[in-house]
C-alpha cells in the first residue's frame, strides 16, 4: 500500500487539472498512480515531468528501442518494480522478453553503463564509461547522463512513496521464480 495516496479528484487543482491535461494531451501518456500522487505538489509534479523531453532526446541518439531498454536497465538495477514494470510492459508489447533480450555489443554496453550508474550511484568504472563515450559526443553522453538520473530520481520517487503499480500494469509483472513460492 502506497505510503502517499495518489491526489484525489476532489482534491485537484484548477491549475494541477490544466497540468494533468496538458500532459495527456502532449504526451499521449495517461496519469498514473506515480503522477497522481506527483500531484500533490505541482512543482513536483512539472519537475519530475521533465522526464518526457529528455527520453524524446534519448531515442534520438539510442533510438526508440535501445532507449526504453536503457530506461528498463535503470530502473531494474534500482530495484524499482513499478518502473521496471512500465518499462516490461514496453519490451512485451515490442514483442520481445525481458528474461531474453538479444543485444549486440553496443546495446549491452549501452546497457551495462545504465545499470552501473543506477547500481553504483553514479560511480562508475571508468572503462564502463570510456566503452560508451568512445560512441557518443559529449552533448550525447550529457543527455544520457541526465537521463539517467532523472529515471533514478523517478525510480526513488517511486521506492520511497511505495506507490502502487497501476492496474493495467499487472499482466506484466514479472513472473514469480517457483523456488520463492
Amino acid at each position: 500500500m502506497a505510503r502517499i495516496e495518489p491526489i484525489s479528484e476532489k482534491d485537484t487543482t484548477p491549475s494541477l487539472r490544466e497540468a494533468f491535461e496538458k500532459h495527456v494531451k502532449d504526451y499521449g501518456a495517461r496519469i498514473t498512480n506515480m503522477k497522481s500522487t506527483l500531484g500533490h505538489s505541482l512543482l513536483a509534479f512539472d519537475v519530475y515531468m521533465q522526464w518526457y523531453p529528455l527520453y524524446e532526446e534519448v531515442q534520438k541518439i539510442l533510438g526508440k528501442r535501445l532507449a526504453y531498454l536503457f530506461a528498463y536497465s535503470i530502473s531494474y538495477a534500482s530495484d524499482c518494480p513499478l518502473c521496471s514494470t512500465f518499462f516490461r510492459k514496453i519490451i512485451i508489447d515490442a514483442g520481445e522478453k525481458p528474461e531474453n533480450l538479444h543485444l549486440n555489443s553496443s546495446e549491452q554496453r549501452v546497457l551495462d553503463f545504465g545499470s552501473s550508474v543506477a547500481k553504483h550511484r553514479g560511480q562508475i568504472a571508468d572503462d564502463v564509461y570510456n566503452d560508451v563515450a568512445a560512441s557518443y559526443d559529449k552533448k550525447d553522453m550529457v543527455v544520457l547522463i541526465a537521463f539517467a538520473g532523472q529515471m533514478i530520481a523517478t525510480n526513488v520517487f517511486s521506492n520511497v512513496t511505495e506507490t502502487d503499480i497501476d492496474e493495467y500494469l499487472f499482466d506484466y509483472l514479472p513472473p514469480i521464480n517457483d523456488s520463492m513460492k
